[in-house]
Order: structure tokens, then sequence, then C-alpha cells
């Protein structure tokens, strides 16, 4: 069957995302989604295995999370966010104070994670200015990490490996401290001294906890997650965590700083925010951050305000996956999911050209020990009635929290045969 004509149409003038577009291969017209499954224009299902990159954890197009947005629309689909409020945003902002961990209080809306990212930087840069402190305009950040694609995003990830994202951009974006996440005693005194002997130069360490996700699903136990922590109290050093793929239960616990028992400064918040339904970010700062920008001079005001922050519809939708959160056990959906995959990706750790084969929460990675046959490898998931998207040196799934044993079997089992294939075939 040929591609829909709007496809062919537009095709010729769209650019996609993490795509060499000479040899990319085409995107697929989608139509549809219901549940756990994406339809496409030729009538084919597919069991999305990644939840649209991690965010439908209820699933496509629940009702509650659909109505939600109808009857929001119906009455107020956006007005500007100063010097004006609404009930959708300031609802939210009470339930997420409620439900994160100590003093994370104050709520600041915007558009997407890497926005939540960037006003978290600049949070963090401006306290130490609103208390006469200069020069604390460098971050701690590590190896292998990903917090976004605009200019301080980039900046804070991971640009030393040769085959980073955004490796491009060195002598662009600004240089910051990179280093090695603190696993051991040695690393734990590097980091340590690191920020003994550049405390006065650094504004924040801003981490991925558990799981550093775009860097390549790497795991970190929440041991590591309080030493940086600890470190930092010590040191008098601003704690960021990114919490943009890992909260609302992805690993396990509602918000994956909750497993090391750590309170961040400030907190980033997006994907899953609104059950995957429409954008939104946040960025939360505790009571400590805001009072320091509490003054009679305008200067000491947080500048920023993007045009759509804090909108009806995602609000509303955002509200009503919390909900879902309340009334059904997510939780427990996650535990048994994870438990699911550690045990079905289990038999890829035998086959040839496989590193390792991890699971965390609702996550499960095949690690390659280099990636060959990237296309191959996503044709031939589509050839099995799944979406999935290999990258760098990883097969991994993120399925929604409400996938039946019986997908969530098809989409491992899948997995499995796939990878075996490839590990003959390359």
């Amino acid at each position: 069957m040929s591609d829909p004509a709007w496809l062919t149409e537009g095709l010729a003038h769209l650019w996609m995302p993490y795509s060499q577009m000479r040899t990319a291969l085409p995107p697929l017209p989608v139509v549809g989604t219901d549940g756990v499954r994406i339809e496409l224009a030729d009538g084919r299902k597919l069991i999305d295995g990644l939840a649209s990159w991690w965010t439908a954890c209820h699933g496509y197009n629940h009702p509650h999370i659909t109505t939600a947005i109808r009857r929001q629309a119906e009455t107020l689909p956006h007005v500007m966010f100063a010097g004006l409020a609404h009930e959708p945003a300031a609802k939210l902002a009470a339930r997420l104070a409620k439900l994160l961990p100590g003093d994370l209080e104050r709520v600041f809306f915007c558009d997407s994670g890497s926005v939540a990212v960037e006003v978290a930087l600049k949070m963090a840069v401006q306290f130490w200015l609103n208390q006469g402190q200069t020069g604390r305009n460098k971050f701690v950040a590590f190896r292998h990490g990903y917090h976004g694609d605009t200019m301080g995003c980039m900046a804070v990830s991971d640009t030393e490996d040769e085959d980073a994202m955004h490796v491009l951009f060195r002598g662009y974006i600004p240089e910051h401290l990179i280093c090695d996440l603190p696993v051991g005693r040695a690393a734990e005194v590097a980091f340590d001294s690191l920020l003994a002997g550049e405390r006065g130069r650094i504004a924040g360490v801003i981490v991925e906890p558990l799981v550093q996700g775009a860097g390549g699903m790497k795991l970190h136990a929440p041991e590591v997650l309080k030493a940086i922590s600890d470190a930092c109290a010590r040191h008098g050093v601003l704690l960021i965590l990114d919490e943009i793929a890992t909260g609302f239960g992805r690993t396990g616990s509602m918000f994956a700083c909750e497993q090391a028992g750590i309170t961040p400064d400030i907190l980033c918040l997006s994907k899953a925010l609104t059950g995957g339904s429409i954008g939104l970010g946040a960025t939360v700062a505790s009571r400590r951050v805001f009072e320091a920008f509490l003054s009679d001079d305008p200067h000491k005001a947080l500048m920023h305000g993007p045009t759509f922050m804090a909108n009806p519809l995602a609000c509303a939708a955002a509200n009503a996956s919390l909900d879902l959160f309340e009334r059904e056990p997510r939780l427990q959906q996650v535990a048994a999911i994870e438990s699911h995959l550690r045990e079905a990706l289990a038999p890829c750790r035998s086959l040839p050209g496989v590193a390792d084969v991890r699971a965390k929460g609702a996550i499960g990675v095949i690690q390659l020990e280099e990636m060959k046959g990237l296309n191959w490898l996503r044709e031939r998931f589509v050839q099995e009635g799944l979406w999935l998207r290999p990258f760098a040196d990883i097969v991994y799934c993120t399925p929604s929290f409400t996938m039946e044993r019986a997908d969530l079997a098809r989409l491992t089992d899948g997995m499995v045969k796939v990878v075996t294939e490839w590990s003959k075939k390359f």
C-alpha cells in the first residue's frame, strides 16, 4: 500500500528530529492511537513499546484525560499567565507541592522539559546573584547525562564523548564541569574534591536521578544519588534533579528521588506530567530558593515567562493524570512490569554482541556491544507489530503502565526474537 498523499506531500517539507534525513527511514503515517497501540494509515496496529518517549503512562486516549481537555477547551483554552491566573494551574501547583518531597513548594510552569531545565539553571545562577555572590555561574553535570536540546541544556549535557549528541556544539555552548557519577569510594572522593575546590564558581549540580535516559539508559543506585545530595549540602551547592523522564512512576516510585530519601533544591518535570497528552513542563523550587527572589528590588525577580506557560488545557490534563495515579494502582503495575522485564529479557544476556541486559521500573534495556544495522532493527520491529526505536548502543522499551500482560509478553518476546536474529546477522 502506498503512503497517503498527506505524507508524500508533507515529507518534502518536514525536518524530522534526531534523523539524518538522507539515510533515515521515512516516518510511518499514523492515523490514530488507542490504549497501547498506534494505528497506521495502511491499517496495521503497532504495540507502542515506548509510550511516545515514555510519556503516555496511562496509555493513549484515556477517557478521563481526554474528557478533561475537552471540557477545558469549551471554557478557557488559554490565557496569558502574567497578572492573571486560572483554576487548573493553581490546583495543579498545589497538588504537585503536596506530592513532592520536602519543601518543594513553588511551581513555575513552562512549555517543555528543555525549558524546565533552562529555568532551573537561571534560578540557580540568580539565587546566588540575589544574595550578592557573583561568579557562581558554572554547573557540575555528569558523563552520559542529557538534559535537553536548547542552549543551556546542551551545555550541561555530556559533550566530551565523541559520539555524544551535542558534540558539534563545543565552543558554541558554555563550558561547565563534567565528571563521572560518584560510583564507588574513589569517585565519591573526586566528586567531593571538585565541589570543595570549585565551590566559589559552582551554582549547582544537575543530575538525572537513577536513570540517565538519552545517554544510554544507564542506571545508578539510590546510594549514588544520596552521595551527590550529601556532597552538595556539605559544600553549599544547589542540587537540581532532572525528573523529566523519571518522574511520575517510571522508576517504580512516584519520583525517583524518593528512593534515595532526598529533596533537591530545584526539580524539573515534564513528559508524563500530562499523561503524554499535551506538552507541559514545570520547575519546582524549594522555599529557600524561592525566598531568595523576594525583594523590593524588581531586578531580583525571575525574568522568565513562556507565552503558553500554564496552558489551561495542559494543566487540566495534568490534573486528570494525577487523578488516575490516585485512583488506579499505577505503581503496582510498574512493579509487575519490572518483574516481567527482568525475566523476559534475560535470555539476551547470552547472545553474541550483547553487552548487558537491565531493567528499572517500567524501563527495559538490551545494551549491545556495538550498534550495527540500526535501520534493519527498526524495520524488523515494525514487521513484528512493535514500535521501538533503538539508538546509540541500546534496544529499549518504556511501556505504558497500563499495558496488559499479553501485550507486554508480545513486546518482550519480539525484542528477544529480533535481537537474537540481529546477533546472528551482524
